[in-house]
Parts: structure tokens; C-alpha cells; sequence
């Protein structure tokens, strides 16, 4: 069938002229006029300076203006310490426009060992957490003079350990501290270590059960301590009737010869 054959023979030479033209592009697109000429740093570049940001992400860059692959070279850039994301722009003719936004550290950051006791301070690595609660690797000596504080509980916990942080710090205000340490166990236990050494165990729990709990210790523990004069060393909030506390110099018995105790409130 002439037709048929025409057809075919139609098609592929088409196919050849589409070939030729696709390898004629990317001949074009590499030619060395189209090369990268500039990169212009916009963003955070609190922790890293310009120089630094394209020594370390210029040798994964591939390709002229033209076949550069964008995706490639954010990737690029977001693997650079400090950066949390990067957005790439071409900016005819020859120039390059990154805008980078940078990790805000809020917390160190310690993944629990599964099966490790609760008590334990056992951790896989010491990484750091964001403003956004994502764990992220860095220098940690580049935040030794940043007072954070530190977190550690199970994989994939980091963001609701930064907002449960983030609400009993408002609730500790009144005794003047800070949280220094919040730990949460595998079974879903809290424990909080306040700035002068005094461990809090929440318990287990809602959000707002654990804080109704540490609402009520923050309204009376200031009583206690005062009345005794001593400073608190541990507490207790996991008994329904109130807490138990542990105040340094100060114990109770169960009568002539009994153990030391703890006073309970």
C-alpha cells in the first residue's frame, strides 16, 4: 500500500527532524554564553555567610542557565547546614537567585532508645530542634552560648514535645524557673527537669490533663517549700489525691524508727 508506505515513511522523518532538533537544544543550551555567571543570595545567612553557602553547594550545581535543573539545585542548597529550605530562580541572562530560610534552634534534641529504662539518659544522637519542631543535624558547638533547652523522647515526637514545652513553660512563670529538660517515655510518660535541678514526673495522659496537673503543683509547691524553708528537689504528680515532693533536709517517717519519706501535699 503506497499510502502506507508514505505514512511510515513520513513519521520517521519526523522523528529524525525531532531528534535532531532536541539534540541541537541541548547543544545550544550548553554552550558556554549560557553558563552561570552570578548567584545572588537572598534570605537568612545568619549562620552561614555567602562565600561559605556557594563553596559548599556550587559543586553539586549541573548544567548552564538553561538545562540547569532547578530542583537539583535547591536540593543543592537545602543541603548546606542551617538551611531548612531554599527556593532557586533564573534571572535572565546569566544569574541565578536563591532565597534561603534558615533553621531557628529551639531545642536540642535526643531520640530514645526503644526498650531503654525511664530513667535512662541512653539517646541514639544529640541533634537539634526548630521553631517548627523538625529535627535537624548542625554544629552543636555554633549554639553552645544559646541557653536551650533540651528535649528527648521517641522518633517522630519532636513537635509535640516542642509545643508541650512551650505550654509548661508558660505554666512554671510563677516559680521563677525555666524548664532546662522534658522527657516523654515510650509508654507516653512526661518529666520535666526545671532550671535548678528539681525533676517534676507529669505522668501520663491528655495535654490538658497533664496540665491541669502541673497548673495545681505550680498554685501550692510555694507553700510547701516555704513552710520548710527548703528548696525542692523532686515531685511527684501522679497520684490522684495531690503530689508528693522530695525537699532537700527534710524527711518524714511513719512513726518512731520509721523510713525517711517524702512529704506529700
Amino acid at each position: 500500500d503506497i499510502r502506507l508506505m508514505n505514512a511510515v515513511s513520513a513519521l520517521l522523518v519526523l522523528a529524525l527532524v525531532l531528534l535532531a532538533v532536541s539534540f541541537g537544544l541541548r547543544w545550544v543550551a550548553a554552550l558556554p554564553v549560557f553558563s552561570i555567571r552570578q548567584i545572588e543570595i537572598e534570605g537568612d545567612v545568619t549562620r552561614n555567610n555567602v562565600a561559605t553557602l556557594r563553596a559548599n553547594a556550587l559543586p553539586h550545581l549541573a548544567g548552564t542557565f538553561i538545562s540547569m535543573n532547578l530542583q537539583a539545585g535547591r536540593q543543592a542548597f537545602e543541603a548546606v547546614p542551617w538551611v531548612r529550605h531554599a527556593m532557586v530562580q533564573r534571572v535572565w541572562p546569566s544569574r541565578l537567585k536563591v532565597k534561603l530560610e534558615e533553621h531557628q534552634p529551639a531545642a536540642y534534641w535526643e531520640t530514645k532508645v526503644d526498650g531503654a529504662a525511664a530513667d535512662s539518659e541512653a539517646s541514639v544522637d544529640r541533634q537539634l530542634v526548630n521553631s517548627f519542631g523538625e529535627v535537624f543535624q548542625a554544629n552543636l558547638g555554633d549554639v553552645e552560648d544559646e541557653d536551650l533547652p533540651t528535649l528527648a523522647g521517641p522518633e517522630g515526637r519532636s513537635a509535640e514535645m516542642l509545643r508541650m514545652w512551650q505550654l509548661l513553660a508558660q505554666r512554671v512563670k510563677p516559680l521563677d524557673q525555666g524548664i532546662e529538660r522534658l522527657d516523654l517515655s515510650g509508654r507516653g510518660s512526661w518529666r520535666m527537669t526545671l532550671d535548678k535541678g528539681a525533676e517534676v514526673e507529669l505522668g501520663r495522659g491528655s495535654e490538658a490533663e497533664v496540665l491541669a496537673r502541673v497548673e495545681q503543683f505550680v498554685r501550692t509547691i510555694t507553700q510547701v517549700t516555704a513552710r520548710y524553708q527548703a528548696p525542692l528537689v523532686s515531685a511527684d504528680l501522679r497520684h490522684t489525691d495531690g503530689y508528693a515532693v522530695k525537699l532537700a533536709g527534710v524527711s518524714t517517717s511513719s512513726g518512731p524508727g520509721g523510713k525517711p519519706g517524702s512529704k506529700k501535699n
